[in-house]
C-alpha cells in the first residue's frame, strides 16, 4: 500500500485483512483525554484503539489532539461517537478516525443514515471539508478513496435493533455491528445480567453474532475481560474490545502493589553481608 493512502486507510485495512483471513481483531478502549495516554495506547500491540466520546472523558474538544498523538504512533483509531448524529459522525472522520462506532441504532433506516454520513455523494451525505488539507499529504484524499477506507459499525444494544436485525445487517454501507452487551441486557429486561450468569443474554449475543456473520459483516463485542474476548472470538465475534485504559492502569497498579507486599521468596537472593574488618583487609 502506498504511503499516500495515509494512516487512516492503513489502520482500517489492517482490520479488513484480519477479518478476511478469518482472524479476530483485539482492541483497547480509550477514555482518558490525554495525548500522552493516547500515544501510549496507540503504540501498543492491540489491533485497534477505540476513543469513546459517548461515555469516556474525551469530547470533540480533545479529539484532534488525541488523534494527532495516535498518528505519531502510526495509528488512526476507531471513534465511538456520542450519538447517531451525522454531524458527530462527519466530525470524527474529518478529524482522522479510521472507523466510527455509532450507538443506539434501532432499525435499518437509522443504520442507513449512519452509513450515509460516512461517505460522500453520490453514495452518501458526507460534507466535504478536509480538516487537515493544508497540513498532511493525506489530508484531502479523493472522495472515493476516503469512502473506501472508512468503516461504519453500528451498535446493536436495543430491543429495536434485535427486532430489526435481519434488515439492519443488510443495509449497504454498514461494514459491521458492535454489540453493547450491558445496554442490550438492560434494554431486553435482564438488568445487569451477563452471558455468564443469564442464559437469555448468552443467546441474544450469539444470535447477533450468527446473523451478522451470515450477512458478511464484522461483529464487534465489548468485553469485560480478556477471557470473555477469547471465548467470543472462538464463538464467532471478529472484533473484541478486551481492555480499557483506566482498567488496565488500575490493574497494573494493583498487581505492582501486590508484588511489593508479597512475602519474600525463600529462594530470593540475599543481600551481601558487610565484610568484617578482618575480611576487608585480606
Amino acid at each position: 500500500m502506498s504511503g499516500s493512502e495515509g494512516v487512516v486507510a492503513r489502520s482500517a485495512n489492517h482490520l479488513r485483512e484480519l477479518w478476511g483471513q478469518g482472524r479476530p481483531a483485539f482492541g483497547v478502549w480509550s477514555t482518558l483525554p490525554d495525548p500522552t495516554v493516547a500515544e501510549l495506547v496507540a503504540a501498543g500491540p492491540f489491533d485497534y484503539v477505540c476513543v469513546d466520546l459517548q461515555h469516556g472523558e474525551a469530547t470533540f474538544s480533545e479529539l484532534p489532539r488525541m488523534l494527532t498523538a495516535m498518528r505519531a504512533a502510526g495509528r488512526a483509531p476507531v471513534v465511538r461517537v456520542p450519538w447517531n448524529d451525522p454531524v458527530a459522525i462527519m466530525r470524527a472522520i474529518d478529524t482522522g478516525a479510521a472507523a466510527v462506532v455509532v450507538p443506539m441504532v434501532d432499525d435499518a433506516r437509522q443504520a442507513a443514515a449512519a452509513a450515509a454520513a460516512c461517505r460522500f455523494p453520490p453514495t452518501g451525505t458526507r460534507s466535504w471539508g478536509p480538516m487537515w488539507g493544508y497540513v498532511r499529504p493525506d489530508g484531502a484524499l479523493p472522495p472515493a478513496q476516503q469512502d473506501a477506507a472508512v468503516l461504519c459499525l453500528v451498535m446493536v444494544e436495543t430491543v429495536g435493533a434485535i427486532e430489526a436485525l435481519d434488515e439492519l445487517v443488510a443495509v449497504p454501507g454498514v461494514d459491521g455491528v458492535y454489540i453493547g452487551p450491558n445496554d442490550l441486557a438492560l434494554a431486553c429486561g435482564y438488568g445487569r445480567g451477563t452471558y455468564r450468569d443469564t442464559p437469555a443474554v448468552d443467546e441474544l449475543i450469539q444470535r447477533v453474532v450468527d446473523i451478522s456473520r451470515a450477512a458478511g459483516l464484522a461483529v464487534g463485542l465489548h468485553c469485560s475481560d480478556t477471557a470473555m474476548a477469547r471465548e467470543w472470538a472462538a464463538r464467532g465475534a471478529t472484533m473484541l474490545t478486551a481492555g480499557q485504559d483506566t482498567g488496565l492502569l488500575a490493574a497494573a497498579m494493583t498487581d505492582a502493589w501486590a508484588d511489593l507486599r508479597a512475602p519474600a521468596s525463600a529462594s530470593a537472593p540475599t543481600a551481601p553481608s558487610t565484610p568484617t574488618d578482618d575480611e576487608a583487609t585480606r
